[in-house]
């Protein structure tokens, strides 16, 4: 052996010797008289932190919020064990700390270390363990040391824990049977947006396009006692499907307080939030106004009260509200459970509270809630259920009115670690969470989940009808993949409103219409600073949509989504034209029987909008222009439409608009503007224009 090789072997020897030797050193002054002024400080620190322990522990004991007591603890434990790491003692109390954090994958190293220096430094020992090898996904040891804690220890809270630890065995067993059948999804860190401190709480726009979240990162305020800053909100867009650099938004959202968001509205208009008010926390909303957010406000009605109110969800009409709060009224006044609100006589004021009742209420704290914009699906974090530790995630379906039992969304979604605020998107494919497992910068960190599945093309492949346009329609539909998650009937409607000369945003007015039976269903307005909207449309029905703005002609729309429909998302850029002479539009929700010139009655919605805007504009001459294809004879296509342009003029003629500004010309099939050679082609040349003659 060469010298080089026997330095080395001796090393190696040493170290091992040494870290068998390790004993364990007691935290008296008798073993520090070499550094007796620093043992007394610190003394001070350990006495500190052991109330800040006994104070956390009891509170996890009663299922309550432990705030920022382990933290604190951490922090004094941490630099207790730099001064003495051998000391088991020590070792022990920052692993009982770690697992109450955000910082629970720092557990398991310590707490070995203080068995191997004393394995009965404490009766908990055992169970701290336990729960480490339950983060660390060895169900089997975990078991062992719960078992084995329940053996042997003799402490008064071993009776306490009774209902504890059934749970974390019954945890383990869980975890075991949902770790073997993982579900067909990945579970994809998000590093850009994740940092070390905890970000949490994300918040997407429907077509998952926009994420708002929570961040106690540095932002320049003082932090408090545990060393963590206020919470604050931020924001990332996804671009080339990527998510960008997270911007904090400012005031007023964000305060020197917490300020904590749980829901951007599908359209992403306005923002669900919560923040302290006096000694809890309160619900608030802000709307984006242009391209600032207003002045968070607080929830009018009953909502609000002085118990804690937070993390919450519109439903997707809007008139109702799910949310947590510590009331304990379901859960024997243990925890936070789930209430909902509803608006009281299409009024902005809430009515009372009700319990989401036993059936979604464990008898452990709830974590979260996101509706589903489908109105049939919620998703709900909760320790309690079948969860295989901390928080899972769960989904539940509505039935007949009645929300029905949540289940287990699975594994990798959910692990034993702390796994909440699912947000999905419209389409059902992605969604994001929040978790503090291993694996991230630190604390809770943001994921992506991705649901796998064949590809495949939707049922309905919508065409883009860009009426102010003469252009060939223009194919805009984003084909989804298709995944093995519930079928989302829904078609996502987004865009812009611009001007179709500057393509600058225009502030717009859009009218959705049920154009079987006349019903408006929805009415929105653009947003001024960027024109954008989004909508959500669900399957089985013939919409109408209008959009209008104040010195522009008005556009129109024609959706038909079968019944069953998969999801599709239609983004399209909408160009409105001012009231200017020679402006034409195509009136795309005006109906007749194929050959014939009889109005249909789902037509009166679009004709009414006609006769509004000459009523608006009483200057205005129109010319009412009848297209064909060109299918038949040129003599039969220019009478039809002729016949046809006549019908509508006499329908305005009817609701007394007088025949002087009003003119009817039948052109056939000689103005197409696209291809008669395809099906799509002569759809859109048969088609009733308006143009302007004079204004």
């Amino acid at each position: 052996m060469n010298k080089t090789k026997l330095i080395w072997s001796l090393g190696l020897v040493l170290m091992v010797g040494t870290e068998l030797l390790a004993q364990n050193v007691a935290f008296k002054s008798s073993n520090f008289k070499d550094k007796k002024s620093e043992f007394k400080r610190l003394n001070g620190v350990l006495k500190a932190a052991d109330e800040l322990l006994e104070k956390g522990n009891e509170l996890i004991y009663q299922v309550k919020d432990p705030g920022t007591l382990f933290y604190e603890a951490v922090l004094k434990y941490e630099e207790l064990v730099n001064f003495s790491p051998n000391t088991a003692q020590l070792n022990f109390k920052l692993g009982n700390s770690y697992l109450y954090t955000n910082n629970k994958a720092k557990a398991l190293l310590v707490l070995e270390k203080a068995e191997k220096l004393d394995a009965e430094v404490d009766p908990f020992l055992d169970f701290y363990l336990g729960m480490a090898y339950q983060l660390n996904e060895n169900f089997d040891r975990a078991l062992k040391y719960y078992k084995k804690f329940e053996s042997s220890a003799r402490s008064k809270r071993v009776a306490e824990l009774g209902r504890m630890m059934s749970k974390r065995k019954k945890e383990c067993k869980y975890g075991k049977s949902l770790i073997a059948n993982p579900v067909r999804a990945w579970v994809d860190h998000l590093p850009t947006i994740s940092s070390k401190a905890d970000d949490y709480s994300p918040c997407i726009s429907m077509d998952g396009a926009e994420m708002l979240f929570t961040s106690n990162r540095k932002n320049g305020n003082k932090p408090n006692k545990a060393k963590r800053y206020d919470a604050d909100i931020y924001k990332s867009q996804l671009v080339d499907g990527a998510w960008s650099k997270p911007i904090r938004l400012g005031s007023p959202l964000n305060t020197p307080k917490d300020d904590i968001a749980t829901m951007l509205w599908y359209d992403g208009t306005k923002l669900l939030m919560f923040r302290m008010d006096g000694e809890d926390y309160d619900l608030y909303e802000s709307k984006l106004k242009g391209a600032n957010w207003s002045n968070p406000t607080q929830l009018v009605g009953r909502v609000n009260s002085s118990e804690n109110q937070c993390h919450a969800s519109y439903n997707y009409r809007g008139n109702e509200i799910v949310f947590m709060s510590d009331k304990q009224l379901v859960s024997s006044g243990r925890g936070f459970d789930l209430f909902f609100s509803g608006k009281m006589n299409n009024s902005n004021k809430f009515g009372n509270e009700q319990s989401m009742g036993k059936d979604i209420n464990s008898k452990y704290n709830e974590g979260s809630v996101y509706l589903h914009p489908d109105g049939e699906t919620m998703y709900i974090s909760s320790e309690g259920f079948n969860s295989m530790g901390g928080y899972d995630i769960f989904i539940s379906k509505r039935k007949q009115g009645q929300w029905k039992e949540p289940v287990n969304m699975g594994y990798p979604i959910n692990t034993p670690y702390d796994d909440l605020f699912f947000a999905a998107t419209a389409s059902g494919k992605f969604a994001y969470i929040s978790s503090n497992r291993a694996g991230g910068k630190g604390g809770m960190d943001l994921y992506k989940v991705t649901f796998w599945g064949p590809d495949k093309q939707h049922a309905v492949d919508t065409e883009d009808y860009l009426l102010a346009s003469r252009a060939n329609p223009i194919k805009d539909v984003h084909i989804e993949k298709k995944v093995k998650v519930d079928k989302k009937s829904l078609t996502v409607f987004k865009g812009k409103t611009i001007d179709a000369i500057s393509d600058k945003a225009v502030e717009a007015k859009i009218e959705i219409v049920d154009n079987s039976s006349g019903r408006k269903i929805e009415t929105f307005t653009t947003n001024s600073a960027s024109g954008k909207f989004l909508l959500s449309l669900v399957a089985g029905k013939n919409y109408g949509i209008a959009v209008k703005a104040e010195g522009y002609l008005f556009h129109s729309e024609n959706f038909d989504i079968p019944k069953g429909s998969d999801f599709n998302l239609v983004n399209k850029v909408i160009k409105l034209k001012n009231i200017a002479k020679g402006s034409k539009i195509a009136l795309r929700n005006i109906f007749f029987d194929s050959g014939k010139d009889k109005l249909k009655p789902e037509s009166n919605s679009e004709l009414e909008r006609l006769v509004k805007l000459l009523n608006d504009v009483p200057q205005l001459k129109i010319e009412i222009s009848g297209h064909t294809d060109n299918v038949g004879s040129d003599k039969a296509n220019l009478k039809l439409s002729q016949k046809r342009a006549e019908a509508v003029v006499n329908y305005l003629l009817n609701k007394g608009i007088p025949q002087s500004r009003l003119i009817a010309k039948g052109y056939g099939a000689r103005k197409p503007v696209a291809s008669n050679k395809t099906a799509d082609g002569r759809r859109n040349n048969r088609r009733t224009e308006f143009e302007i003659i004079d204004n």
